[in-house]
């Protein structure tokens, strides 16, 4: 059965990337539509009927059966839409694991570490350092050693999983906590932090960044 293009509504953020990258790895057809966070357009009327809280990215899928609009399923918030396609796209399951099992739940259990604490907490960080009008030395200290941290705690899970024969943050393979992790990971160096500051994770940034689908998902959308 052929399925019709998932609408992408993204920007070029961490959090953007999450999902463009996941949609290349899965090897979906997907329209992107710009949204131009700087000028506000995530609080237009329009992209507020979709998405309430008004920030991308959010999805269309037209594919989803008895969707509730016209347009198919609408999803904002990245760890639902990750899940959402894992669950939907990933039936041979290569970059997740069945309904149920432990590692279903764990995978569930770092994905909402990242959405939660490191997606909040570096974006802090980005403010505080790259955007804040004023500099606030305590906003900058705060965020950055939180931010640190928290890439500790990555480094730790990586360490006990290393011990099991595993270089993932479940199991076996790249999952949805893996891809939520990255889109992050990847703009650590714009507030001057190395993840190779901590070994393990620099190494699974590394392989994970040579996978299929990743280099090209880090362009959607195509720089001016």
């Amino acid at each position: 059965m052929s399925l019709s293009p998932i609408k992408l509504y993204t920007a070029p953020t961490p959090n953007g990337f999450k999902i463009s990258v996941f949609l290349e790895v899965l090897g979906l057809e997907y329209d992107t539509q710009v949204i131009d966070i700087s000028k506000n357009e995530s609080k237009e009327d329009w992209f507020v009927k979709l998405n309430p809280n008004g920030r991308i990215p959010t999805i269309v899928d037209p594919n989803f059966k008895n969707a509730p609009t016209e347009q198919g399923l609408v999803l904002s918030q990245t760890g639902a839409i990750l899940q959402y396609l894992a669950d939907t796209y990933d039936k041979e399951h290569k970059h997740s694991y069945p309904f149920g099992s432990a590692e279903y739940y764990k995978t569930l259990e770092y994905l909402i570490f990242q959405v939660s604490e490191n997606g909040p907490i570096q974006g802090q960080a980005n403010h505080f350092i790259i955007y804040a009008k004023e500099k606030v030395p305590y906003g900058v200290d705060r965020y950055t050693n939180d931010t640190k941290r928290i890439y500790g705690v990555y480094e730790d899970i990586l360490s006990r999983n290393k011990e099991n024969g595993s270089k993932f943050l479940v199991g076996d393979r790249y999952t949805v906590a893996d891809f939520a992790l990255y889109g992050w990971a990847y703009r650590l160096a714009r507030i001057d932090i190395d993840i190779h500051d901590w070994p393990l994770l620099g190494q699974w940034f590394d392989q994970l960044s040579k996978l299929p689908g990743v280099e090209k998902g880090l362009q959607v959308p195509p720089s001016k």
